[in-house]
């Protein structure tokens, strides 16, 4: 069976740039979605938790799918996080984000209420009832405090506009379970399981680690594509140190995503409140981590 991509394969949860003074930088946005689809990213994913999407507005949202599609065109899709844990807000969003030109939305599980089962799988039908783009929803219980359940996953991959899944939830068996049953396309949400995720059937990943090493984490992909695990495994092995850094050393993903862009000389910016920017100690870190990556 041939894995559904709908989205593609190698998609990058793309930073929200910021100038200096805290303003959207979308010249910054443009120039930073060039760089990533122009080394591998054939995705971008816009206003995810990586992009800051609980400090943005709603019109700054909305620019920044415009400015993005305006500087990468056809050569990547667009997919725009909307979710809410507001039923009503969220179809809101998703109706703005189609006019802005996306072709996908990622609907994160709602959080901080805590609703049923029945309550979540009603919350994403009449979302995806609501606009005419497909939805990657999002299951990330450590954040939201709800679990997407896999016989919940399960009954909503009969819905035709519900086509793919982030996958956060650490829970390995139940995600090989429904892609063994359905045909939504699983994406890795965690880089530590990009590799694994898609030797299971996995479509690929929506990675926050790609802001910086875009191309090496497509190279993971592209080697067990070709037939070359081991190499595959080395490459996923190589960039571990910098993942873990990125990802499980305490700070959040944007946090240290704009750290080290900033330190490369790329568009990012300031993060807003309530995140604070990374001290010296952990963006030397990082670019240590960075540097060993790349040096070859």
């Amino acid at each position: 069976m041939t894995t559904p991509r709908p989205f593609g394969r190698t998609l990058c949860a793309m930073i929200t740039p910021f100038t200096e003074a805290g303003a959207l930088d979308l010249d910054g946005a443009q120039r930073l979605a060039d760089r990533l689809v122009a080394d591998g990213c054939d995705g971008l994913v816009l206003s995810g938790t990586t992009g800051e999407s609980p400090t943005t507005t709603d019109a700054e949202k909305a620019a920044l799918i415009t400015a993005v599609r305006e500087a990468v065109g056809g050569r990547a899709s667009i997919v725009a996080g909307v979710g809410t844990f507001d039923t009503r807000y969220t179809v809101e969003l998703s109706l703005t984000a189609e006019k802005a030109g996306a072709d996908g939305l990622l609907v994160v599980a709602p959080y901080y209420s805590r609703p049923p089962q029945d309550a979540v799988e009603a919350h994403f039908r009449e979302i995806a009832d609501a606009s005419g783009l497909p939805l990657a929803l999002y299951d990330i219980p450590g954040r939201t405090g709800t679990r997407i359940e896999p016989d919940t996953l399960l009954r909503l991959a009969e819905h035709p506009r519900i086509v793919a899944v982030k996958d956060c939830s650490h829970d390995f068996l139940a995600a090989q379970k429904v892609i063994s049953r359905t045909e939504l396309a699983y994406y890795a949400g965690c880089d530590e399981h990009n590799l694994a995720l898609y030797a299971v059937g996995g479509a690929g990943y929506i990675s926050t680690v790609a802001n910086v090493v875009p191309a090496h984490l497509r190279a993971v992909l592209d080697a067990f594509e070709a037939g070359d695990t081991p190499v595959s495994a080395r490459l996923q092995q190589r960039a571990t140190p910098l993942i873990e850094l990125m990802m499980a050393a305490g700070l959040p993903g944007a946090v240290t995503a704009k750290a080290l862009l900033g330190e490369l000389g790329l568009p990012a910016g300031p993060v807003r409140a309530p995140l604070r920017p990374a001290g010296r100690e952990a963006v030397d870190g990082l670019l240590a981590a960075y540097e060993s990556l790349t040096a070859g």
